[in-house]
């Protein structure tokens, strides 16, 4: 019995340095991928809005009337008529306007759209959010999207609400180290989980 304890000890040590070391393997990585990306694309190839709020695609519309050769892809966001008609006033065509539903909280408004950058060869992206929220948004999407070769220049909404909690991010960022381990985001837990829904135009 003693040594049987003493071997499921050292195999559990065993995997517990392993995953540290395959993390902190995967950290250093990171960065370099994110570094190839900057020179290979140094400029935005995408324009990327989190759903959160109408003045989130009034912000993105604007925007993008200053850069009409760039598509404008947004994860769950307002109902689709709703930013359709956002866009529309503002002037741009909604053949650029991309609407994915699938998501279900920050951490999926990035693992379910990386594979459609990657399908797209996109290298960079605008990143927009509110600038309570960018700080969580830049941790996630440096592992998220870093993991997979793709970079992104950050463009936070002017807003009166004060900055999410350390918690909040550490959480997430954990979350993101475990899809890119197992592909899983842990999202099936949260009460809000919902089937998804997916628009595009």
């Amino acid at each position: 019995m003693f040594y049987r304890n003493q071997f499921f000890n050292h195999l559990q040590r065993y995997w517990i340095l392993s995953f540290i070391g395959f993390i902190l393997a995967l950290m250093s990585v990171i960065p370099v991928r994110i570094a190839i990306a900057s020179h290979q694309a140094p400029q935005p190839q995408v324009i990327f809005t989190l759903g959160g709020g109408p003045e989130r695609e009034k912000f993105t519309a604007e925007f993008a009337q200053n850069h009409p050769n760039l598509d404008i892809w947004v994860s769950t966001g307002i109902l689709p008529a709703q930013a359709f008609a956002i866009f529309d006033d503002a002037g741009i065509s909604t053949h650029r306007l991309h609407l994915d539903y699938r998501a279900v909280d920050t951490v999926t408004n990035f693992t379910t759209m990386v594979q459609n950058f990657k399908q797209h060869h996109i290298q960079h992206i605008y990143l927009i959010t509110s600038d309570f929220h960018l700080p969580r948004a830049r941790a996630i999407a440096t592992l998220v999207l870093g993991s997979q070769g793709i970079t992104f220049t950050p463009i936070a909404i002017p807003s009166e609400q004060p900055q999410e909690s350390i918690f909040h991010i550490v959480r997430d960022s954990g979350r993101s180290l475990l899809w890119i381990v197992s592909g899983r985001t842990g999202a099936s837990f949260n009460p809000r989980f919902r089937h998804p829904m997916y628009a595009t135009r």
